[in-house]
């Protein structure tokens, strides 16, 4: 099976895109294209993988950067094809030839790109890191790289939609406490239950970022288990373990 790739038009001048789970080498509960080396399936179906997405971006498999990421607010500037692997959950770089990739499984990925300058970026950012203010530091490095804010065009790919987000109480009072405007990202459930809107929540991020522009692709990982991988979901089914998608952008 071939890989499906979703692009956005907005990115269109930077080679770039959200993969799907098909046309992948793993199988079981990890069936596609898993490429989460932190996962629990077979080295070499994770090899494998990220090796055809390395081909798809037209770089070597080396040049494929990802980073242990941690749902912090840390992100790596990119020099060279080979950096140590370190924990951030954003990268950003100004180098050819080198491509940024994300692991996600209902958190957002987000690509970002200013092609004026020469300069990218990418972001894990699940709830954590968009309330810590991962996506304006990416933006704030993008800028130190010669980006300008006024230029980059950000893209959230595939992420878990309100809809299936059910969370607790005392999730939004997190929320509050550190940003009140956020409160405007629930909606009422079944008795105490709220559902978030994380991509909305990511968006609002980046209008505040005043980027040039910022959408979602509007794929939710969590209802659409043919495309794509979900934490949530298989945390639902009982599953082992679950795969994770890619999400990658290069100059």
């Amino acid at each position: 099976m071939t890989l499906e790739i979703i692009t956005a038009d907005s990115l269109l001048s930077t080679r770039h895109g959200f993969f799907t789970r098909r046309g992948g080498a793993s199988s079981g509960v990890f069936e596609g294209l898993n490429c989460g080396e932190g996962s629990s399936d077979q080295c070499d179906a994770v090899r494998i993988n990220r090796a055809r997405v390395a081909e798809a971006m037209g770089v070597a498999p080396g040049a494929l950067i990802t980073m242990r990421q941690v749902h912090s607010a840390k992100v790596a500037v990119i020099e060279d094809r080979a950096p140590a692997r370190r924990e951030a959950d954003a990268m950003v770089t100004d180098r050819p030839g080198i491509a940024l990739g994300i692991l996600t499984a209902d958190c957002q990925p987000v690509l970002f790109s200013d092609p004026e300058a020469g300069v990218i970026g990418a972001a894990h950012a699940g709830w954590k890191g968009a309330l810590a203010g991962i996506l304006e530091a990416v933006v704030d490095a993008m800028e130190t790289l010669g980006a300008r804010r006024e230029r980059i065009n950000a893209v959230i790919g595939p992420s878990i939609s309100q809809r299936a987000y059910e969370v607790g109480p005392e999730f939004m009072e997190t929320f509050a406490a550190r940003d009140p405007q956020s409160v405007h990202h629930f909606a009422r459930g079944r008795a105490d239950r709220l559902h978030f809107d994380l991509p909305g929540y990511g968006l609002s991020r980046l209008g505040l970022a005043r980027v040039a522009g910022a959408q979602w692709t509007r794929h939710c990982t969590y209802s659409d288990p043919q495309r794509f991988y979900s934490y949530r979901r298989s945390v639902h089914f009982k599953e082992a373990d679950y795969g994770r998608l890619i999400a990658a952008i290069r100059l």
